[in-house]
């Protein structure tokens, strides 16, 4: 499963450390601080104690991505797969007390309620704390552990999306950041279910 747009390798996972110009993970750690809809997660019951907020679209309407959100598109230009469809982006930020249980993909149930899991998810640390203690990514299939991740700044990681995965519980002072994006192969039928662009985001319930 390869963190490159249109590669491919039987690996379950894959981590390519400095992904991207030094000057662009800086920017996008800023960029992201600063949005509106950043606010505690409107995530799953799985995310505890994170913050965040999703993009939902389409392949066909990823412009209206790259001009609400400019700041995303070089990393999606580089992990957007070819053969997806539909994809669910966020951010998500941890701090000392969070973690996320384990779980397998499926952000898009609220759309199509039988989805398949991703067929893969790519993960960019955009902001890891000095000397972090916890919040490591582990994979597993069933009951076989596959890998455990310590995040590093300015590393992909790409996963087979049928993984079950957690984050371990943030001990120590500071913001983990990552950017997320799950990525689906729909049937048209499933397409037809998700929207072309919306925003998911707690600090928008508020302003309603």
């Amino acid at each position: 499963m390869s963190a490159l747009a249109g590669s491919s390798s039987k690996a379950p996972f894959e981590t390519v450390p400095n992904a991207f110009e030094p000057v662009y993970v800086k920017s996008l750690r800023k960029q992201i601080a600063r949005c509106p809809e950043l606010a505690a997660n409107t995530l799953n019951r799985d995310f505890v104690a994170t913050r965040g907020f999703s993009v939902v679209f389409r392949a066909d309407t990823r412009v209206r991505v790259d001009k609400a959100f400019p700041f995303f598109k070089p990393y999606l230009d580089r992990v957007q797969r070819p053969e997806c469809n539909a994809f669910y982006l966020n951010p998500l930020s941890l701090e000392r007390g969070s973690r996320v249980d384990p779980h397998i993909d499926r952000s898009l149930q609220s759309y199509c309620a039988r989805v398949d899991p991703p067929l893969v998810v790519t993960v960019l640390y955009v902001e890891v704390p000095a000397r972090m203690t916890g919040g490591e990514l582990t994979l597993t299939r069933g009951k076989k552990h596959l890998g455990t991740i310590t995040p590093a700044e300015n590393t992909l990681v790409a996963f087979a999306g049928d993984l079950t995965h957690s984050v371990s519980r943030v001990e120590s002072p500071g913001h983990r950041l990552s950017l997320v994006c799950e990525q689906y192969a729909l049937t048209d039928r499933e397409l037809e279910l998700i929207p072309d662009y919306e925003i998911q985001s707690r600090a928008m319930l508020r302003s309603i």
